[in-house]
């Protein structure tokens, strides 16, 4: 299978491994899927970026900031604001006009935007009182390219040192690398290094 939305390249893979045959490609790809979908459920947020724009809905909680999902670019970029709580999205907003993407200088650093901030004294985003009419409707919708720019460097390694685990274990069986003279040579604990580098990207979210 190729790898889809991997953070490391089967090219990557193989010369971590120190491997230049082709034989275990197929395995190696399927262990770089899995080491980049794990390391998703770590930092709970992914790392690559959609390759085209989809709608996600927003209730809304203040009217001059929206906390967001990953947003990895401005192009394909859509703010609408339903005005009236009706369900239909009738306001289009305009970027740097009546609102900027925070923070500033996410792009900069390889990050992606985490929050749309309203700057015209004209527009805000609606927030709709009554708890049991329009209240719980969202009140923006966001039509974006969401994830991140690129994969960070950090990221790429990780998965390259979880893949790499978990090709060894396959021939490995309860984790035993071999015997020396001390007994029974066992591999680390599966990750650890890997929950390590990824937990600085954790997005942590109310329960």
């Amino acid at each position: 299978m190729a790898v889809v939305n991997g953070y490391a390249t089967l090219a990557e893979a193989k010369g971590f491994l120190s491997i230049s045959d082709n034989v275990d490609d197929t395995v190696l790809e399927n262990m770089i899927e899995s080491a980049s979908r794990s390391i998703d459920r770590i930092a709970n947020r992914r790392f690559y970026l959609d390759s085209t724009a989809s709608a996600r809905q927003y209730r809304v909680s203040s009217p001059v900031i929206l906390y967001t999902d990953d947003i990895g670019t401005t192009s394909g970029l859509i703010v609408q604001t339903d005005d009236d709580g009706d369900g239909v999205f009738e306001t289009t907003l305009t970027l740097n006009t009546d609102y900027i993407m925070d923070p500033l200088t996410a792009l900069s650093l390889g990050r992606p935007f985490t929050q749309i901030t309203i700057v015209s004294t004209s527009n805000t985003f609606p927030i709709f009182p009554g708890l049991f009419q329009n209240g719980l409707r969202p009140g923006v919708q966001v039509t974006a390219r969401f994830g991140w720019p690129s994969v960070p460097d950090d990221i790429n390694q990780a998965c390259l040192i979880l893949t790499a685990d978990l090709y060894k274990r396959k021939d490995s069986p309860g984790g035993i690398l071999g015997l020396g003279d001390l007994g029974a040579i066992r591999m680390s604990p599966l990750g650890r290094d890997v929950t390590q580098i990824v937990r600085a990207y954790r997005k942590e979210t109310l329960a």
